[in-house]
This record gives structure tokens, C-alpha cells and sequence, in this order.
């Protein structure tokens, strides 16, 4: 299991990514919109398709994960951190984003994504934001 940060930004996500992978003197995995399965149900703008959905550096062995909001989505700063839950263990995951939600505020469901079999994100009763993610690679 990996506990990891995630970041969010309003559409400066590719800047600072870079910024980051200087500063630490590593290398980018930048995705952006455009790059994941299309949708009709939802098509996208050019704007949208050019913003960062998944970026990642490793630093020291640690994962620092990235992505920007969707236009229109409510942007912080400050509040634009969340903790990153990988873990093989589906029903731990499952268990965890339950106990989590039944006071807090659920952003997204549970649920298979295009990107993993099992992913959820759920801000708590002290605003924290929460994401879990059945990890299948490590």
C-alpha cells in the first residue's frame, strides 16, 4: 500500500508539474485529456482537452501525483491537496471509503473507471479529501 499527495490545479497543472520535475531533478508522466478515451456523452472543449487529468513525479521513491479541475469546478488554493490511498486490498479500500463518507461528502463513487478498477474520492466531516484507488501495479 502507498499513501501519496495529490494536487490540483485550475489548468496550470502542466506548468507546475514541470516546475516540480526541475526543481527535483526528475522525469514527468504528464496524460492530458485528450489523450483518455472519448466519450460522446461527455465531448470536451479544446481548453478542456489540453488540461493535465493524471501527472506524476517520483521523488525519493515517493509519488507526488497531479491533475487540473475541470473548467467550472471549484478551485481553492489550499484546499487543492488530497491524500492518494493505493492498495491491493479492494475490500480494505471499500471499507475505509465507507467509514469516511457516512460523515463526510462523497465527489465520487466507488466505482470501475477508465483508469482503474476501483476508484472513489470522498472529501471527510474536516474537509479533508480522500482518494482511493485499487493499485494493481505495485
Amino acid at each position: 500500500m502507498s499513501v501519496d499527495v495529490y494536487f490540483n490545479f485550475d489548468g496550470n497543472c502542466l506548468e507546475a508539474v514541470n516546475y516540480y520535475a526541475t526543481i527535483f531533478d526528475v522525469d514527468a508522466t504528464i496524460t492530458k485529456f485528450k489523450e483518455m478515451p472519448s466519450n460522446p456523452g461527455f465531448p470536451m472543449s479544446d481548453e478542456v482537452k489540453e488540461r493535465v487529468i493524471h501527472a506524476n513525479i517520483t521523488v525519493e521513491g515517493s509519488q507526488l501525483r497531479f491533475s487540473d479541475t475541470m473548467p467550472g469546478m471549484e478551485y481553492i488554493v489550499g484546499n487543492n491537496l488530497s491524500i492518494l490511498i493505493n492498495s491491493k486490498d479492494e475490500k480494505k479500500l471499500t471499507n475505509w471509503f465507507n467509514k469516511l463518507a457516512q460523515d463526510g461528502f462523497i465527489i465520487m463513487p466507488l466505482g470501475e473507471t477508465f483508469f482503474s478498477g476501483l476508484y472513489g474520492f470522498v472529501t471527510d466531516k474536516f474537509g479533508v479529501g480522500w482518494q482511493f484507488n485499487l493499485d494493481k501495479e505495485h
